[in-house]
């Protein structure tokens, strides 16, 4: 198991914390919020030698990026979330997809011509578009805000012990966790699920933020063969695991979704057909829905059988007891989405409204879709502040889930 050498005066944990940032696309901009309160409850005055709470870290989708952008810069914990605050509140929908119209009009047509005339004509076929929205301009934010020789020294220098990245593999079926890591940790495999050694780079966040049909799937190497790859949330049934097979001890979550997104106060006697957009918005919801609490359920029973062992019974570090803490959003971030929808480029409202998105007359028909790609910065720094409020609401319990022993 790894282990991290910690300055006696930080408030930092002897066993290994490991942060897990789950999808959401848009959403992501919550965990951040999170993430910032519980660094200001852990170190309010900011002091220099303050170490990050976190030595291993593992993010999914949009979760992804946020965990590579802590990781590139965890020697400087606060300073990493000031240029994460900083980036995700000064976002704007064309850094993350092309909102313009020639664009989305240019790619409209490309779908139609291969629905209608595609049977007819190979060559339509062969141009077929690869998803609805291009994501190109979020490769390239990427590229500049990130340092991953940094990552590489922070691996070296002890302030990390690893960095995982999840994405689901097209051809195989198999979902992947791409980790970084020092101390030689072997790469693990389970049923339809396979850790693989990787130097994490911005193709890897791309492949694990590739939403389906949404954005592209990214082309991936792995154990010499290509592999197509989209969004790590699709089939990721086991969610705390890579953690714990990278050595943490204990599991801090950061979600996006909701406890409850349904919504039985919207049901009605004679419903009309569901828009496009409202089984879009199903279909994200049910790829990104947070499945760690079936995974905190499971190592809640383990932990019960683990305490009823003599004290010197447990001798496979396979089997350890371990502690868990997560922060979800307090509400619904559909309802706070439709609040920001017209900051969104007219291009793209008008894409999404002929989908079925509307906020006319006090409707929100669509708003869990909108919640997931409005990259727009009133809406993102809205969720920071719900993220930040959610910590300090929780204060005791995160005080005493960084000073307590696992178990």
């Amino acid at each position: 198991m790894p282990t991290r050498q910690n300055d006696a005066s930080a408030p930092v944990p002897a066993s290994p914390v490991g942060l897990i940032l789950t999808g959401g696309g848009a959403r992501a901009a919550y965990q951040v919020g999170v993430l910032s309160g519980v660094l200001e409850l852990l170190d309010p005055e900011r002091r220099a030698d303050f170490q990050s709470p976190f030595s291993i870290l593992c993010g999914t989708s949009a979760g992804a990026i946020n965990a590579a952008a802590y990781a590139c810069r965890a020697h400087q914990p606060h300073e990493a979330l000031d240029g994460m605050l900083a980036m995700w509140a000064g976002l704007r929908t064309g850094m993350v997809y092309h909102a313009d119209t020639l664009r989305l009009l240019r790619t409209g047509l490309r779908w139609f011509g291969m629905l209608a005339a595609g049977w007819l004509a190979p060559s339509l076929r062969r141009r077929q578009p690869r998803s609805l929205l291009d994501n190109e301009p979020l490769g390239q934010l990427l590229e500049r805000f990130l340092d991953f020789q940094q990552l590489e020294r922070n691996l070296d220098n002890g302030v990390l012990d690893a960095l995982a990245i999840s994405a689901s593999g097209y051809n195989t079926g198999e979902h992947f966790t791409f980790y970084q890591s020092r101390g030689g940790i072997k790469p693990w495999r389970r049923s339809l699920r396979r850790a693989v050694p990787a130097r994490i780079g911005v193709d890897h966040l791309l492949a694990s933020s590739a939403i389906p049909f949404v954005f592209p799937a990214q082309a991936m190497l792995v154990h010499g063969h290509t592999e197509w790859c989209g969004d790590g949330s699709m089939r990721h049934l086991a969610p705390i695991s890579p953690a714990i097979h990278l050595g943490a001890q204990k599991i801090f979550v950061v979600g996006t979704s909701h406890r409850d997104e349904t919504h039985p106060e919207r049901r009605s006697h004679d419903p009309s057909y569901p828009s496009l957009a409202q089984i879009g918005g199903h279909v994200l919801f049910s790829i990104f829905q947070d499945t760690v609490a079936s995974d905190f359920e499971s190592m809640e029973r383990v932990n019960g059988l683990l305490a009823q062992l003599p004290p010197n019974g447990l001798k496979s570090e396979s089997l350890r007891p371990v502690s868990t803490l997560a922060i979800t959003p307090s509400r619904s971030l559909d309802e706070l989405a439709m609040a920001h929808l017209e900051q969104m480029p007219r291009a793209a409202r008008t894409l999404f409204a002929v989908l079925g998105v509307s906020s006319r007359s006090g409707s929100r028909a669509g708003s869990a879709l909108i919640s997931y790609l409005l990259f727009e910065g009133s809406y993102t720094q809205a969720l920071i502040e719900l993220g930040r409020a959610d910590s300090m609401n929780r204060a005791e319990e995160v005080h005493a889930f960084f000073k307590e022993s696992p178990g």
